[in-house]
């Protein structure tokens, strides 16, 4: 589907992309991982066609420079950093359902399972927005559209534990019939979502591996904590993640979606020397078609 061939980029005297060859088919999920400066959101604005570079970018065989409009259709794109567009949530929506021939009302409801209500948005300026509902309505406006190519760029930075939960579930809902670039500076945020990992350092792909596809996009884990001690700084940490105390503050019950087990650990290993046991078991079954 998407094709990247001796592509260069040169920025003044600063050659950024150096000679990239790159293959991602539909089924690829895809993690592009490097440190900032290694050349990954360079690559990316090729892909879209915001960048002249040399050598050949293709989706599907066309040139997103030439054919700009058939590539964008093809294309649900979740940037890093929200743009600060001033216009209001309900005429954004609808424009950029315009943009790609998609239902607005698709995309209203995708929000709606992240927990954004568009509606009660719907005058308010895009710009004017947290960031977490920035981000929920981007997610809702790439995922609401038959998008054929999900290009996001760190897409779950801002959501709240639930709101992972159901983005991961949409993404269950297009791992088969869609390619998936995510871009991340963190491995460990993204390596239960992909299933194919490409590293770059410094404009080059020094990494290109697949990887084991065993976590279900859209599982659950029901987890339990039990400290030593009651801890006031762990108690403000793993309430974040929608988790309930005992009343000494103690145990720790609650749900992890299963891609962010890694994250979930990461947290617990702040507080290793507090930690006396830990329990992870499946918590329900995994959805396998559309909610």
């Amino acid at each position: 589907m998407i094709q990247f061939e001796k592509v260069r980029k040169r920025f003044r005297r600063h050659l950024v992309l150096k000679s990239v060859d790159l293959t991602v088919d539909r089924g690829h999920r895809l993690a592009l991982v490097g440190s900032n400066g290694a050349g990954k959101t360079t690559l990316i604005r090729c892909l879209l066609g915001e960048y002249i570079c040399e050598g050949r970018v293709t989706v599907d065989g066309m040139d997103p420079r030439r054919h700009r409009r058939e590539v964008l259709s093809k294309v649900g794109f979740v940037p890093q950093l929200p743009p600060p567009l001033r216009m209001p949530v309900r005429q954004l929506v609808h424009f950029a359902a315009s943009l790609c021939g998609a239902d607005p009302e698709r995309m209203n409801h995708v929000a709606d399972r992240l927990g954004l209500d568009v509606k009660h948005f719907r005058k308010q300026p895009f710009v004017k927005l947290s960031g977490g509902q920035k981000q929920k309505l981007l997610i809702a406006i790439a995922l609401g559209r038959d998008s054929e190519l999900l290009v996001m760029d760190e897409p779950a930075a801002n959501l709240d534990p639930e709101a992972r939960h159901i983005f991961f579930k949409l993404l269950a809902e297009k791992k088969d019939t869609s390619a998936m670039i995510i871009s991340s500076h963190r491995l460990d945020e993204v390596a239960s979502l992909v299933n194919r990992v490409v590293e770059m350092d410094q404009g080059e792909i020094v990494l290109d591996d697949r990887v084991a596809d065993l976590v279900e996009l859209s599982s659950r884990l029901r987890c339990r904590v039990a400290l030593i001690r009651p801890e006031e700084a762990f108690a403000k940490a793993i309430s974040e993640w929608g988790f309930e105390g005992s009343d000494d503050g103690r145990v720790w019950e609650g749900l992890v979606a299963g891609p962010d087990r890694l994250r979930f650990l990461g947290v617990l290993s702040r507080y290793a020397a507090l930690l006396g046991s830990i329990a992870m078991d499946e918590a329900e079954a995994p959805v396998t078609g559309h909610a």
